[in-house]
């Protein structure tokens, strides 16, 4: 008569009935330690970890059982569940390295998603430049000038500087407004009137001009005005 064992099923917490496997179950003391590792990478981030130790953590197996995968990855001694969990892994990583982390800019609700509270509720005006690729992807973000927003505070040649530096394809201007209403003003539709010119001569166009506030947000651009 075959011997049948209880297995635990790590990922969904299930306990079935079957076969003998080489599969180690998690014990109490094991999700102990997995629990300790957690909180190691949580405290000193995923660096601080050994390779058993970081597939250990996310296919939440005993390290000894992750020592064993991590080393035999590539031999034809992994297979089964082991194989296809350590393929899902390698998959994960490929595609997180494959993935480009910068933003794409390709509206004025994604230019006000990456503004941080800080500025739209600030209680004076910051004016950034976001310095966008031929993708309209984010490559460089700097404030050009915190104050009152006027015509001779915000100068063409401080917007456009990191531009030229970053090679950029594109940019678009930001501004808050401490009032909490995001309407432009006369000063901000002058303000705007001398980039787009400014733009349209060194050959890097102003795709926008947003103005947030802690209520929302107005594009120039959407509004027809730029």
């Amino acid at each position: 008569m075959k011997k049948t064992y209880v297995n635990i099923v790590a990922d969904s917490g299930a306990v079935t009935a079957g076969q003998e496997s080489n599969e180690l179950p998690l014990t109490r003391n094991t999700r102990t330690r997995n629990d300790g590792l957690l909180s190691r990478l949580q405290v000193r981030g995923p660096e601080a970890l050994t390779d058993a130790e970081l597939v250990a953590v996310t296919l939440a197996v005993p390290v000894e059982k992750a020592a064993d995968m991590v080393r035999d990855v590539s031999a034809p001694t992994l297979a089964g569940r082991d194989a296809a969990r350590m393929s899902a892994l390698n998959e994960y990583a490929r595609r997180m390295r494959n993935t480009d982390p910068r933003p794409v800019i390709d509206s004025a609700r994604a230019v006000a998603g990456i503004i941080p509270a800080s500025v739209r509720e600030a209680k004076k005006e910051h004016f950034l430049i976001l310095c966008l690729n031929a993708r309209r992807q984010l490559i460089h973000q700097e404030t050009v000038s915190i104050g009152t927003l006027s015509a001779s505070l915000v100068h063409p040649r401080e917007c456009f500087s990191p531009a030229i530096l970053h090679a950029a394809a594109a940019v678009v201007c930001v501004h808050n407004h401490p009032s909490g209403d995001p309407t432009p003003s006369s000063e901000d539709r002058d303000v705007t009137r001398r980039l787009q010119r400014a733009g349209e001569l060194l050959g890097i166009p102003l795709a926008d001009h947003v103005v947030v506030s802690a209520s929302g947000f107005f594009s120039f651009r959407e509004h027809g005005i730029l």
